[in-house]
């Protein structure tokens, strides 16, 4: 019998993030190693990973990270965290990891142990082993993983719906989970994304009617932002284009990289010879595709708009379809770009939330889900916590006991006991690390703080020069500000915080030794002080204090 502990390092209460563990006994297993995208709120940040100490800490006794599918909220995070651990097992399908491969290339990062592996072909792990299970997603080869142990399987879904007209790489196999389940399954891990929609998420995940009435409803070209993740859009695409006598123009290296990944592996079946080039570009029946950045939404649609692309511009004949909802961490700057391409007389076709769901479980996805596995234990994940909650109440509807139905927060531990769970109050320490560029150094909640004192209340920076020998001021404190005030307006509180510099420096200087933090310190107290009373303004002030 085992001692199996459940937790996240990032996943719960929020959309993204998601990196599971489950160690039974001392064997340890990672399910997926996602990203977050940054808020606003987060200035200048790209995006959000999970700290990865615990996998450092205990990379000895790690088995494998296996990753469910090629989307960043799932598997964001493997770079960073490859290129400080390049000997880390990776376990991912042939598309997924396709995928990494080329993002570990572009990247420049060294890696030794990317596996490759095959949906429903058993991994041992000695006592332990994991099976991989073909799920629906909204891209090629994603999988949920049953970890099977001696008290029973531990099953984590990943990203999921049911949708029978999904085949090939996007079927499920509901065999194969009602096997799973009639074997026993102790815990399922569930996602919770969209389990407060009422009904199956199909078929509001089929786009294909609003991308047959764009071409059908313009003659002219049709440029469409899509993301190049979310792959059965991308060939609802292709198969509509397929019934018109319309060619494809792809823009963007990383683009043209994942269609050719799609169509060299026959995931979609397309004729090639209707895949036009850049000569193609403002020909009347062109479909134009751009990609939509991670970090960046819109960038490429937004250089389009601004002038800055010199292979295309938007005519007030063509129509501009958005091939995803617009995201709440996105929506003002979906809205400014929708605005800025209606000024230039071209129309836009965008898709409601309400009516285009992504490939995530509604209620009765999940409770169907919970009927295949009949798991003893239930624990939602992947989502923020009302997803939880509604997830929760979703399994309480199909009999669910409600002690049986496990409700953590990132790094409450669960933990089970020869099959059984107890009440414990462990805690694994979890943490964020915020990705600025191209650095895997996480830049730290002061540098933060920092930008946002310099957006809301600007600089002040006081320089003055000293003789290097004799300490005496050669040059009398200025006064540089950015983001503060109006110099020019502002003579009386430039001058006053001259004085104020000068008398601090003064007032920590001899003969022969300078106070250089004591006068850092005395001119950013006094000046924060006087600049509050006179403005309610705290700037952020910099002194700098040089010797020649």
């Amino acid at each position: 019998m085992s001692k199996i502990k459940i937790f996240a390092l990032g996943g719960l209460n929020e959309e993204g993030k998601n990196m599971y563990v489950v160690k039974v006994d001392s064997d340890i297993f990672i399910f997926d190693a996602g990203l977050k995208y940054a808020s606003d709120k987060l200035l200048g940040v790209d995006y959000v990973i999970p700290s990865f100490d615990y996998i450092k800490e205990n990379l000895k006794n790690i088995k494998g990270l296996f990753i469910t599918h090629g989307h960043e909220k799932n598997m964001g995070a493997v770079c960073d965290i490859l290129r400080e651990i390049p000997t880390l097992k990776v376990f991912a399908t042939k598309f997924t990891a396709n995928i990494l491969k080329k993002e570990l290339e572009d990247s420049g990062i060294k890696y030794k142990s990317l596996v490759e592996i095959d949906p429903h072909k058993k991994i041992n792990f000695g006592k332990n082993s994991i099976f991989p299970v073909r799920l629906t997603h909204s891209i090629p080869d994603n999988v949920g993983y049953a970890l099977n142990t001696l008290d029973g399987t531990i099953f984590y879904t990943g990203n999921y719906v049911f949708d029978a007209t999904m085949l090939g790489p996007y079927k499920a196999d509901i065999g194969k989970l009602a096997y799973i389940g009639k074997q026993g399954v102790l815990c399922l891990m569930g996602e919770s994304m969209y389990a407060d929609k009422v009904g199956y998420t199909s078929p509001k995940n089929r786009v294909y009617k609003l991308i047959r009435d764009t071409l059908s409803h313009t003659e002219d070209r049709v440029i469409v932002n899509v993301f190049t993740a979310h792959v059965s859009r991308i060939e609802e695409l292709f198969n509509e284009i397929s019934k018109t006598t319309r060619r494809v123009v792809v823009m963007g290296h990383k683009l043209q990289g994942i269609i050719n990944n799609i169509l060299d592996n026959d995931y979609i079946k397309f004729d090639r010879s209707r895949i036009g080039d850049l000569s193609n570009i403002n020909d009347k029946d062109a479909v134009i595709l751009i990609s939509n950045e991670r970090e960046q939404p819109f960038m490429n649609l937004n250089r389009i708009i601004n002038g800055y692309d010199k292979y295309i511009k938007i005519k007030d004949t063509d129509t501009v379809l958005f091939m995803e909802p617009i995201n709440d961490y996105n929506e003002k700057l979906a809205i400014k770009v929708v605005d800025d391409i209606s000024k230039m007389g071209a129309s836009v076709v965008t898709m409601s939330r309400k009516d285009n769901l992504l490939h995530h479980a509604s209620s009765e996805d999940i409770m169907l889900m919970l009927d295949l596995m009949n798991p003893k234990y239930y624990m939602p994940v992947i989502g923020e916590y009302r997803h939880m909650i509604a997830n929760a109440k979703a399994a309480s509807h199909v009999g669910m006991n409600k002690e049986n139905i496990i409700l953590k927060q990132n790094g409450d531990v669960a933990l089970f006991v020869n099959g059984e769970l107890k009440d414990v109050k462990e805690h694994i320490k979890t943490d964020d690390i915020l990705i600025d560029g191209n650095s895997s150094k996480d830049i730290g909640e002061l540098v933060l703080k920092d930008r946002e004192l310099l957006s809301d209340n600007g600089i002040v920076i006081i320089c003055s020069t000293l003789d290097k020998k004799t300490k005496r001021i050669l040059a009398k404190p200025e006064v540089l500000t950015r983001g503060f005030i109006y110099v020019k307006e502002n003579s009386d509180l430039i001058e006053e915080m001259k004085k104020i510099a000068l008398e601090v420096i003064n007032d920590n200087t001899t003969d022969n030794y300078v106070e250089y933090n004591k006068i850092k310190m005395g001119i950013r107290e006094r000046l924060s002080k006087y600049l509050y009373e006179e403005t309610e303004c705290r700037p952020m002030i910099i002194t700098v204090i040089q010797e020649v």
